[in-house]
């Protein structure tokens, strides 16, 4: 059986092309790049979607993307049952999501710690508790200080900006979840 992870992806539906919804972004993007087609399941309350995909390490990978549908500061009943009906390790979870004070599109990977202010992570952590030592995929969104951040985050990103996850940068989601299954091997 291949490895499996599970990458879950925060956001609000109603906002599907911003900066606050970047995880859905990604996810997204990682869907179309697999050929992962996502349906509603209605018991964990989100789109789900697995395959297996040749790719990372070019090893077989089964990866499960998740989008829930409840609004991302109380995303955790959603995010818990998927990763209790698929991976149940918390340690094969990926989850997705903003960093407001941190660099435009770049990638920060995390395994555990806080939720460096984000409510939808924050959500995740209380609902494992003691087991929340799942992955983080922070990607930064930036800030203008001049804007109010509900402001800033909400309205759709420009094009460009969606578009670059069709490049570098989705290789380097990829690798680094490559690396994430080569950790999970070992263990």
């Amino acid at each position: 059986m291949p490895p499996w992870l599970l990458m879950v992806g925060l956001g609000n539906l109603p906002h599907p092309n911003t900066r606050h919804s970047i995880g859905h972004v990604i996810v997204n993007v990682l869907a179309a790049q697999f050929s992962i087609h996502r349906s509603i399941n209605r018991s964990v309350g989100g789109f789900k979607g697995l395959s297996n995909v040749l790719s990372f390490s070019d090893d077989i990978v089964s990866l499960t993307l998740f989008k829930p549908k409840l609004l991302i500061n109380i995303t955790s009943p959603s995010v818990v049952s998927t990763l209790q009906i698929t991976v149940k390790l918390p340690a094969s979870m990926v989850v997705v999501h903003n960093l407001l004070d941190h660099k435009v599109k770049v990638l920060l990977v995390k395994l555990e710690g806080s939720a460096n202010g984000h409510n939808g992570v924050q959500s995740v952590i209380d609902a494992l508790g003691a087991n929340a030592d799942f992955y983080r995929f922070h990607i930064g969104i930036g800030q203008d200080h001049a804007i109010d951040p509900a402001n800033y985050m909400l309205p759709d990103m420009p094009l460009d900006g969606l578009l670059h996850w069709n490049g570098v940068s989705l290789d380097r989601v990829c690798h680094e979840l490559g690396r994430i299954t080569s950790r999970n091997q070992t263990i």
